[in-house]
């Protein structure tokens, strides 16, 4: 996002951040946590709700769970030894079911003897690429990107290398849940939160939002900075992803605009409604810029990532990037802007309708 409109929103504790293994109190019973990521992307925020459970039990609730390695478990214990006031952790939400959200979902449900919470559909989403794959790495993700034109030898091998990628860091899910689901209504301490379901970044992302405390925890449905990855793999490889997301995030608009909204990544901020308006922009930029670059000459997903993505990307940024150049093609052939057809040397590319 260009400065101009990060300029646009407004962070309330300015550059403050909580230390990993401390936490900052944000609203009455709402405390903020960042945990460490290995990849660019270097952090993610976690939330720890004030709670009770049916017997009158007090305790937390946590939001978000981060990767399953020791770095994150040490951060951990540091928050239950000094920032729980003596009191256990009596449930797990997960937003979604990417690695830094669930990773230590089964660990925290150990540790604590509680309950994951989770919409079904990510539920099983996880289940299944624990054992599996996400589509970001093995065998059949490197043959998907190798037909979106992604044929360097060394990325193609290092994509295929990465089956066991999403395993890593979540070697488990918890084999019993609890559902989320779009407009329940969850309890948590003194407050009501609503479950807010968003598609096209995950099968099945619940948010949460409290009127009363008048705070949204986004998850990555809303961030303040970057713009939510939306990608096409190859577990369904003619998904439309794009045009969910917009629906999804329009959906927000509803919420009052001096919602304070919690990110997974990056600081929390006031603008919802503004946030809403450029994400939707920057992906109107994005689709007259493949489409001229499709006008020019057929394109694959391949040839687009210097279009939508000016900065040199690693491994890992280049399986999401050309994730996301699918979904943006998609979309446009779905608007009846492009045409796709698999060339004779198997690459599939895309260009104006005739």
């Amino acid at each position: 996002m260009a400065n101009a409109d990060e300029s646009k929103l407004d962070y309330p504790l300015g550059d403050t951040l909580p230390a990993i293994g401390a936490v900052i109190e944000l609203a009455p019973g709402v405390r903020w946590l960042r945990m460490p990521l290995p990849f660019a992307l270097d952090h993610i925020n976690l939330w720890l709700l004030r709670d009770r459970d049916d017997d009158g039990r007090e305790g937390w609730t946590i939001v978000d769970c981060g990767v399953a390695n020791d770095a994150t478990r040490a951060a951990w214990e540091s928050v239950f030894a000094h920032h729980l006031d003596g009191l256990p952790v009596l449930r797990v939400i997960v937003t979604h079911m990417h690695p830094d959200h669930i990773g230590n979902a089964q660990w925290l449900t150990e540790r604590w003897g509680c309950r994951l919470w989770i919409s079904a559909t990510d539920w099983n989403a996880a289940r299944i690429a624990s054992q599996s794959t996400t589509g970001f790495g093995g065998d059949d993700a490197a043959r998907f990107f190798g037909e979106h034109g992604l044929v360097d030898p060394e990325a193609i091998a290092k994509v295929r290398g990465r089956g066991g990628y999403y395993a890593s860091m979540v070697p488990a899910v918890p084999r019993q849940y609890r559902r989320l689901m779009d407009g329940q209504v969850l309890r948590i301490g003194d407050h009501d939160w609503r479950c807010i379901a968003g598609y096209g970044h995950a099968p099945e992302h619940i948010s949460l939002h409290c009127a009363a405390l008048g705070v949204l925890i986004s998850g990555d449905m809303i961030l303040p900075r970057i713009s939510t990855n939306i990608s096409v793999i190859d577990l369904e490889p003619e998904a439309d992803p794009l045009p969910l997301f917009l629906a999804s995030i329009a959906r927000l608009r509803e919420l009052p605009a001096a919602t304070l909204v919690l990110p997974s990544h990056g600081k929390p901020f006031t603008g919802l409604h503004e946030r809403v308006n450029q994400l939707a922009q920057h992906h109107d930029r994005h689709f007259d810029e493949v489409e001229a670059a499709c006008r020019d000459k057929p394109c694959s997903a391949a040839d687009l990532l210097p279009v939508l993505f000016r900065r040199k990307l690693d491994l890992h940024q280049t399986t999401f990037a050309m994730g996301e150049a699918v979904a943006h093609l998609h979309a446009l052939a779905g608007m009846g802007r492009l045409r796709g057809h698999l060339d004779a040397d198997g690459i599939r590319r895309f260009s104006m309708p005739v």
